[in-house]
């Protein structure tokens, strides 16, 4: 039974509420991860309330974006890569995938070196060599575990990110230049201030949540008993609209947290005079209204719970790209065996991905440098995701109508024009 049909039949609201919570819902909390925590952290303690607008800014864009894709797993029947490889050049394709594993890979180190610099805000002392059991037990996981248990699993770790949510209230903000700062975009060509509104950008419009959501959506399908692609092509309106729902509740409570992040690191460290970040420590002093003396253990919570979702993640993104190409079996509800080259290739983003807790690199500047990374490789595949969801060969009858075409093309313009203003800063500067 597909999670539509589980939907309908539900009478009770808990229940049926819960159940409209699926991939969508994991991409958002997703987003959040480690990458995003430290670049709104950056974002809010270097620039204060300058960048909260954008908060409310890529809200419609990301919910758009991602339900494009979406939709586009759940009407052909094959995730992103397929869909490229089936009607696109390979020129498109290869790059394309080459782009979102790289960036991935580097997104794992980041975030298993984020996951160490909080393990050691907790017991005290720096303990980088904890990612290693880390990552081990997290490739588990994905290798063993059923597809039902690794969802149940990844929404349980969202709440980690709620602490942000709770710690501005404490800080009691001015109201009125909070919502000036919220409705009234800040506009600076200063080469930080640009440098910035990409990261944000690339964090919360990123590469791998585009493979991602559209896989998810396919294994959904598989999961309710639809095996073959002729099963799973085509969605029914219902089908849809759980779906869309689904999406906009993720991408709104990844938003929110992105907001409350920004606004606590602006409300207490820069309005404090600390406008550099450099480690996991310095962040978590934005949350001191909230725990005091314990701010470190709720920042490290916060970190590890959300770097434990981002990490199988971001594998298995790579793993469902890398896959897909290559027409090999994948999905996290195939036993290993019976799918090792795609279980081959989460073990190889996740391993790999080790070696930059190691590097010496500081794990904020790495949370960073990826979220810029993504910033950079988001708007080539963007114009891609909308080109194949206009196509009939690829859609059918239930291409994405005005609405998703719009803000799906707004959002690729803005994205092109972030990245051409990182480069005329980076050159003039």
């Amino acid at each position: 039974m597909t999670r539509a049909e589980q939907v309908a039949e539900e009478k009770q609201p808990v229940k049926r509420a819960a159940l409209l919570l699926g991939p969508g819902f994991i991409t958002g909390a997703a987003d959040d991860d480690p990458s995003g925590i430290g670049t709104y952290a950056v974002a809010g303690a270097s620039l204060g309330l300058a960048t909260l607008w954008t908060a409310l800014l890529t809200f419609p864009f990301m919910a758009a974006v991602q339900t494009v894709c979406a939709r586009l797993g759940q009407v052909s029947g094959t995730g992103l890569a397929g869909i490229l490889k089936e009607h696109y050049p390979r020129w498109v394709l290869y790059p394309a995938v080459t782009l979102v594993v790289v960036a991935n890979v580097v997104n794992v180190g980041a975030d298993l070196g984020a996951i160490a610099d909080a393990a050691g805000m907790v017991v005290g002392m720096p303990v980088p060599w904890l990612v290693v059991p880390i990552a081990l037990g997290l490739l588990a996981l994905e290798i063993f575990a059923r597809y039902r248990v690794i969802e149940r699993i990844f929404k349980y770790l969202t709440l980690a990110l709620l602490a942000y949510v709770v710690d501005v209230f404490l800080v009691h903000p001015s109201l009125g230049e909070t919502i000036r700062a919220t409705i009234v975009p800040t506009i600076s060509l200063d080469h930080e201030y640009v440098a910035t509104l990409v990261a944000i950008l690339g964090t919360t419009i990123s590469p791998y949540l585009f493979f991602w959501q559209t896989s998810q959506e396919v294994e959904e399908e598989k999961s309710a008993g639809r095996s073959t692609r002729e099963e799973r092509r085509g969605a029914s309106p219902f089908e849809l609209r759980v779906a869309t729902i689904d999406v906009t509740v993720g991408m709104l409570v990844s938003n929110l947290v992105m907001y409350f992040i920004i606004l606590a690191t602006a409300l207490t460290l820069h309005a404090n005079g600390t406008t550099q970040i450099d480690t996991g420590a310095d962040a978590a002093q934005a949350l001191r209204p909230l725990a005091g003396d314990l701010a470190g253990i709720v920042f490290a919570i916060g970190m590890i719970g959300t770097g434990l979702l981002a990490v199988p993640v971001l594998a298995g993104a790579s793993a469902y790209a890398v896959s897909e190409t290559f027409g090999w079996r994948e999905g996290l509800d195939e036993r290993w065996r019976r799918a090792r080259p795609f279980y081959g290739v989460v073990a190889i983003a996740t391993i790999v991905g080790l070696v930059i807790p190691f590097s010496g690199v500081k794990p904020i500047d790495a949370l960073f440098f990826t979220s810029v990374l993504n910033g950079i490789a988001a708007p080539p595949l963007l114009v891609v995701i909308m080109l194949a969801a206009r196509n009939k060969k690829v859609m059918g009858g239930q291409t994405i109508g005005p609405v998703l075409t719009t803000l799906g093309w707004m959002v690729t313009v803005a994205m092109f024009g972030a990245l051409a203003g990182l480069a005329l800063t980076s050159l003039t500067g």
